[in-house]
């Protein structure tokens, strides 16, 4: 194997291992990272023609910086970047941006952000990156074991983890010793809540939500400033997350009106 496939072959090995990097599978994740402005420091294809027409039709604004970070490999070497080949075939390291936590929660008071309480579903924690970037959500926030810069996740997001903030908090942001809100109500999505109603929706709630599963941890409920339910078919148990987030962000936004944040 030639030296610079192996040395592209040991760094994304090195970078699925190091916190300070991201691994991002496919197309759209990269377009998506170079479009907000990601650092993104290598690319890598096993097929350079396709992917440059693939940039020229749907990504022209960063075609010219993907060509110019894009390494070729040969299918096998390709294969061995990791366990999942993208049907783009291509690849990228890049750098993941600082997230502090409360200097996070206290900006972007124009936009709700979300907390994720113990996701387990990277795909579905992805979905919900997407979402809130659409929405123009001020963050995404999790609690938990799970890696929300995991590449599954970033897959899920289409890369748009670069187009806001999102990361792991260390403690729930509840209680005397927890990490703080930055001064926002929060809004616990509970079944049994009070009803949703967006128009009421504070623009700069912390709006938490917990998985389908197990929903949210007691801790985020007893401290809650309020809980609401989204209001559903009578015998439908519950939405899937990144559903949830979906209709609750675009309910407020479009009770916000034109009006809403546009950062």
């Amino acid at each position: 194997m030639e030296g610079s496939a192996a040395e592209t072959i040991a760094r994304f090995g090195a970078a699925r291992a190091d916190p300070a990097l991201a691994v991002l599978e496919g197309f759209h994740a990269i377009k998506h990272a170079l479009r907000f402005g990601g650092d993104v420091e290598l690319v890598a294809t096993s097929a350079p023609d396709e992917l440059a027409a693939l940039a020229d039709e749907l990504a022209p604004d960063v075609a010219a910086r993907l060509s110019a970070a894009a390494v070729a490999l040969d299918p096998a070497a390709y294969a061995r970047l990791g366990p999942r080949a993208h049907h783009t075939r291509v690849a990228a390291v890049a750098r993941r941006p600082p997230f502090d936590p409360a200097a996070v929660l206290a900006a972007r008071r124009d936009a709700p952000a979300v907390l994720l309480d113990d996701p387990r579903h990277l795909g579905n924690l992805g979905a919900v990156v997407r979402v809130a970037a659409g929405a123009d959500a001020a963050c995404v926030a999790t609690v938990g074991e799970s890696d929300p810069w995991d590449p599954v996740a970033i897959r899920g997001s289409a890369g748009l983890h670069f187009a806001l903030p999102v990361g792991r908090l260390a403690e729930r942001p509840v209680g005397p010793e927890g990490v703080p809100t930055g001064g926002r109500p929060l809004i616990a999505l509970d079944p049994d809540g009070d009803e949703l109603d967006p128009a009421a929706l504070p623009s700069d709630a912390l709006l938490a939500f917990g998985s389908e599963r197990h929903g949210l941890g007691e801790g985020v409920l007893a401290t809650a400033d309020a809980r609401l339910r989204i209001p559903m078919r009578p015998g439908v148990s519950s939405l899937n997350l990144a559903t949830s987030v979906a209709a609750v962000l675009f309910a407020w936004r479009l009770a916000a009106g034109p009006g809403a944040a546009q950062s």
